[in-house]
């Protein structure tokens, strides 16, 4: 990617990623690390909506630097520095975690973070995550935030309409996003299998990626005889011998 391609903004929502050795998650934080010019860019972890769970974190870092990153975290609870958008916006990419969205919102709307993604992410810095970290950027997700049920809930607004992640992974999910955008409590959106996720770049409809095959995402819309689901095949990616990603 082109240095001046940089400026683009730039979002990867994926709908479920582990931080493991497995070929279908190394491959996918090699497709992020790949979209920003840097040779060893510089990603942040936000971990606030796990609570910022320790090995969560040490996780991000041994995951991130086996693959020659510069990882780094910002903590809320234990702040390390004054200057929260100074940090921010230093980095090549962002990359939230999983957990509770709703009150992870409500920390980082305390902090100003919100404020600061946004201005990152029009300057060209690569907003991405995971799960909290996928559904955050648009109107509204489909979380898990309140404990038995899965509801609607209102966003950053980065990216319009909604999102639900781990589409095939978890058995609620496809039902419950049909229902509420049904009834009129969510509008249309994005449901992100695991292993897949949705790369928007600028104002361009977004490209599908996957490291697994048979994991796509799907656009979902309210229609005058019920709920139209149209799924969005992904390209599957390869690991090259350099290390490098490429779509077939």
């Amino acid at each position: 990617m082109s240095a001046d391609s940089r400026a683009l903004p730039q979002i990867i929502a994926l709908g479920g990623h582990s931080m493991t050795s497995k070929e279908e998650d190394v491959t996918l934080s090699r497709y992020l690390l790949d979209q920003v010019p840097a040779g060893r860019p510089h990603i942040c972890f936000l971990s606030q909506g796990s609570g910022e769970d320790a090995f969560y974190i040490a996780n991000f870092y041994r995951h991130f630097l086996e693959l020659d990153a510069l990882p780094s975290d910002l903590s809320l609870f234990r702040p390390h520095t004054a200057d929260v958008a100074a940090f921010l916006l230093d980095q090549d990419i962002i990359y939230v975690g999983g957990g509770n969205t709703k009150s992870m919102l409500a920390l980082w709307r305390e902090w100003d973070v919100e404020k600061v993604l946004r201005q990152g992410w029009r300057q060209g810095t690569l907003l991405s995550g995971v799960s909290a970290g996928a559904i955050c950027w648009f109107d509204q997700g489909l979380t898990d935030s309140i404990p038995g049920r899965l509801t609607a809930l209102p966003c950053l607004g980065f990216l319009e309409g909604s999102c639900s992640p781990h589409y095939d992974g978890e058995a609620e999910r496809r039902h419950s996003y049909h229902r509420l955008i049904s009834d009129g409590k969510m509008p249309g959106g994005y449901g992100i299998d695991d292993n897949a996720a949705l790369h928007f770049v600028g104002c361009e409809p977004p490209r599908v990626v996957a490291s697994r095959a048979g994991a796509a995402a799907y656009r979902v819309e309210h229609s005058p005889t019920g709920i139209s689901e149209s799924r969005l095949d992904a390209s599957i990616l390869l690991r090259l011998q350099n290390g490098a990603s490429q779509k077939t």
